[in-house]
């Protein structure tokens, strides 16, 4: 079997989006243009027939057949869940949510927020938005925990916010603009990226207190985190 493109499928206010995916590397073996996958910063996410790796310094993400030596490449390693198959298709209601209460004072903070965010995805290297929004998105680990209501707020207002913008926002800009806006008032996010199976996809979002998605769908639970404001790797379990 041979490496795959892996593409994310983000559903919070999603305009596409797409990680940058690379040539199989193998584990001792320079990359394209003689670079190496980062061992310190790379995830194995495994499951039972296939792994997933991602490169969380540069967003590059492949599908490998799971084997010993993806498992022994040195990267952490997730273990998946094997889920019952879906074929990515999950029960949604045909209904449009009811309007979310938002306080004025998280509209008006998410306003410099998400500007901030997109400032952040624009400058630079383009190869480096994804490990620079990351960053971002981890940037309140050693703040005090927020609240569920705080979280709740946070993502509301963010999203709110973003329709100002004429560009792509998918759940990585929009997660990591909700982390910002939760680091603004002191307060630190539960930002997750995961993975799920059956199509493999990824995604980003904010979770609570207790781990639980904020403001997202409920098949939002199929997804295992592979990393955390606390780095590569699964959810802290305090």
């Amino acid at each position: 079997m041979a490496a795959a493109v892996v593409r994310p499928r983000c559903r919070s206010m999603a305009r596409g989006s797409r990680a940058r995916v690379r040539p199989r590397v193998d584990a001792d073996c320079p990359g394209p243009g003689g670079r190496t996958v980062s061992r310190t910063n790379t995830v194995v996410a495994r499951a039972s027939h296939a792994s997933v790796v991602i490169d969380y310094s540069t967003g590059a993400t492949e599908l490998r057949p799971t084997s010993a030596a993806v498992t022994a490449m040195g990267a952490t390693v997730v273990h998946l869940p094997d889920t019952v198959l879906t074929w990515g298709t999950v029960e949604q209601s045909a209904a449009p949510p009811a309007p979310a209460a938002i306080p004025l004072r998280w509209r008006l903070a998410a306003v410099p927020v998400v500007f901030a965010t997109a400032a952040v995805w624009a400058a630079g290297r383009r190869r480096n938005r994804f490990s620079r929004l990351v960053r971002l998105a981890c940037s309140g680990r050693d703040l005090p925990p927020a609240t569920v209501a705080q979280a709740r707020y946070a993502v509301r207002s963010v999203r709110w916010a973003a329709q100002l913008l004429p560009m792509r926002w998918a759940c990585l800009e929009d997660s990591t603009a909700a982390a910002l806006a939760l680091a603004v008032i002191r307060r630190r996010a539960e930002w997750r990226h995961g993975v799920a199976l059956d199509p493999v996809r990824l995604h980003a979002w904010i979770a609570g207190p207790d781990g639980a998605p904020v403001e997202e769908p409920t098949d939002t639970a199929l997804y295992t985190p592979t990393h955390t404001p606390d780095g590569p790797g699964s959810a802290r379990v305090d």
